[in-house]
């Protein structure tokens, strides 16, 4: 191509950015910019190169590729009954009453620019190009279908998560410390006849906090369940220091199993340690053998729990009331997920989900994708 600015593809360009942009994907001006002039290098014909320097040039994140390469495979993907059987001068170009003026544009640049023996490229509608992701940002959970939920399981397992950071009582080199390191300043001094020519500055070390994740897996959470179970593993494979536990009639922990690599075997063999599965709830004993059996181990060092529930409980609420007011004073910050919260009209009217709420430091909906990511921000930016 001889300039950006003379080419229809700068247009086409654009818009592939703008829907990156729109699923979350941050790409500046300069990146623009240097895509820009790198693609006059590439062969449009050539799916591979146009990936490679689209991708090597747009994603500073690999939470990020999830994403990336969903919108890219719509941009550009080869029909599965010509992969193979079927050579082309040039892309196929749709008719065009049923393109927009800029798929035309794009088209008629990759016809331009293909040479003999390039294969098949179908150009699908841009506009579905990332209508599918925004929908299920906002779409809530329990409304999806199989093949909806199928995809959000695959961005859950893309997600990248951050907790809050606390200071330990150990004390690290720190050039813009608020506290001398009087052995390393002696130490220079006995290099230069007593005189310290040089300070030396400590500051406290900060790790991130302890999460603990307590899911709901009784009979009222069914339609939830295995997504949850996709949320805690991506929580367990993103952080350092996750326990989890699962309850319905008694408590369980997951931890071990989640620790395993694959996603799928992960979640099998955490299904197998739990023996009452969709069963009643009973928050408020779980809740107990948490306190007596776990807090001590597991709520050390400031850790952060949260409780992933409906809050229907079939037990007694004096328990869960006394259970909830032991816990929050143990941990750094209790926070309480509810799907049910997603919906207008919601209030924690339920004699459980009462009783808890009192105890509760963040109350926060986990209804949709949309929800998950507030929570993440919500992590991060806790004190």
């Amino acid at each position: 191509m001889n300039s950006a600015q003379e080419s229809p593809f700068l247009s086409n360009l654009l818009l592939f950015i703008e829907a990156l942009r729109r699923v979350g994907v941050s790409i500046s001006l300069d990146q623009t910019i240097d895509l820009t002039h790198a693609l006059e290098w590439v062969d449009m014909g050539q799916r591979a190169q146009v990936y490679h320097a689209t991708r090597c040039l747009l994603i500073n994140r690999q939470e990020d590729l999830a994403l990336f390469d969903q919108i890219f495979n719509l941009f550009w993907r080869l029909p599965v009954q010509d992969r193979q059987t079927r050579g082309q001068k040039s892309p196929i170009i749709p008719r065009e009453e049923l393109l927009p003026k800029r798929q035309v544009a794009l088209a008629s640049l990759m016809a331009e620019k293909a040479r003999q023996g390039d294969p098949e490229i179908d150009l699908v509608d841009r506009a579905n190009t990332f209508s599918t992701v925004e929908v299920l940002q906002t779409k809530q959970f329990s409304h999806m279908s199989p093949a909806e939920l199928e995809a959000v399981k695959h961005l859950i397992r893309s997600m990248r998560w951050q907790v809050s950071l606390r200071q330990t009582r150990r004390w690290v080199p720190d050039r813009s410390g608020g506290r001398l390191n009087l052995r390393r300043v002696m130490r220079n001094c006995t290099q230069h006849g007593g005189v310290p020519l040089k300070l030396a500055w400590n500051s406290r070390k900060v790790k991130p906090r302890p999460l603990i994740l307590l899911a709901d897996i009784s009979g009222s959470m069914e339609k939830y369940t295995r997504l949850l179970l996709q949320f805690c593993y991506s929580v367990s494979r993103g952080l350092t220091q996750v326990e989890t536990f699962v309850f319905g009639t008694r408590l369980s922990r997951i931890t071990p199993q989640l620790q395993i690599k694959n996603i799928d075997r992960a979640i099998g063999e955490a299904t197998h340690v739990v023996l009452d599965w969709s069963g009643v709830t009973r928050i408020g004993e779980s809740l107990r053998t948490f306190n007596r059996t776990w807090s001590r181990r597991v709520l050390r060092r400031g850790a952060i729990v949260l409780i992933i529930s409906d809050g229907w409980e079939r037990g007694d609420v004096t328990v869960l009331r006394q259970e909830m007011r032991y816990l929050q004073h143990r941990c750094h910050r209790l926070i309480w997920l509810n799907p049910l919260l997603g919906h207008a009209a919601y209030q924690p009217l339920v004699e459980g989900m009462a009783a808890a709420r009192p105890f509760i430091d963040d109350f926060l909906p986990i209804h949709n994708l949309q929800s998950l990511e507030g929570l993440g921000k919500h992590l991060a930016g806790l004190n």
